[in-house]
C-alpha cells in the first residue's frame, strides 16, 4: 500500500481547484490545514469513559439539564462545517456526572465525521451506557453548510434532531417537562 502524506494531499487538493501552492499565502497552507484538522478530528482520540468523573447522586432523582452547549461538526457527507446547539438532560438513579463533562461528550462526539442524526443518538447513547439513569433526553438545533452554501443554498434553515431514552420516551410528564425547560 502506498504511504499518504497528508501533506501532499493539502497540496495536490490546492492545485485541483485551481490555486498555486507555491504562491506567498498558500505556502504554509497544507501545515495550517493538518493543525486545524487536528483540532476539528480530535474527536477520534478521546473516549467518554476515559473523561467522565462519576459521583453518588445522593438520592438526587430530579432532571438534570444542560442547554445551550455549542458544537462544531462536520458533515461526513461534504465535509462542510455544521454547528449548533445541544441541550441534554437526564435524571439519575444512583450516580451523577461532574456538569462540565456533559460539555465535554458533546465535544468528543462532534469532533468526528459526522451526521446530525447520529450525534444525537451517540451522545444519548453514551449517557445511558455510562450512568444507566432512570431517562435521558438530547435534543440537537443545527445549521449546515452544505446546506447554506451549496445545494439548495438556504441560509436560515435550520434542523432539529432528539434522542430520547427511559423515562424522556415513555413518560409525556418527563418529556414535556424536559422540553420546556429546554425552551422548545
Amino acid at each position: 500500500m502506498k504511504k499518504i502524506y497528508p501533506l501532499e494531499l493539502i497540496r495536490s487538493l490546492l492545485l485541483f481547484i485551481g490555486e498555486n501552492p507555491e504562491r506567498e499565502g498558500l505556502k504554509k497552507t497544507p501545515e495550517r490545514v493538518i493543525r486545524s484538522y487536528e483540532r476539528l478530528f480530535s474527536g477520534y482520540k478521546k473516549d467518554p469513559r476515559d473523561l467522565l468523573t462519576v459521583f453518588d447522586g445522593e438520592n438526587y432523582d430530579e432532571m438534570i439539564v444542560a442547554k445551550n452547549i455549542e458544537f462544531y461538526s462536520t458533515c461526513e457527507h461534504h465535509m462542510l462545517p455544521f454547528f449548533g446547539e445541544a441541550h441534554i438532560g437526564y435524571i439519575p438513579l444512583k450516580k451523577i456526572i461532574g456538569l462540565s463533562k456533559l460539555p465535554r461528550m458533546v465535544d468528543i462526539y462532534a469532533r468526528r465525521m459526522q451526521n446530525q442524526e447520529r450525534l444525537t443518538s451517540q451522545i444519548a447513547q453514551s449517557l445511558q451506557k455510562l450512568l444507566n439513569p432512570r431517562g435521558v433526553g438530547v435534543v440537537l438545533e443545527a445549521r449546515h453548510f452544505c446546506i447554506m452554501c451549496r445545494g439548495v443554498e438556504k441560509q436560515r434553515s435550520q434542523f432539529i434532531t432528539s434522542s430520547l431514552l427511559g423515562s424522556f420516551k415513555n413518560d409525556m410528564n418527563t418529556r414535556s417537562e424536559f422540553l420546556k425547560l429546554i425552551g422548545k
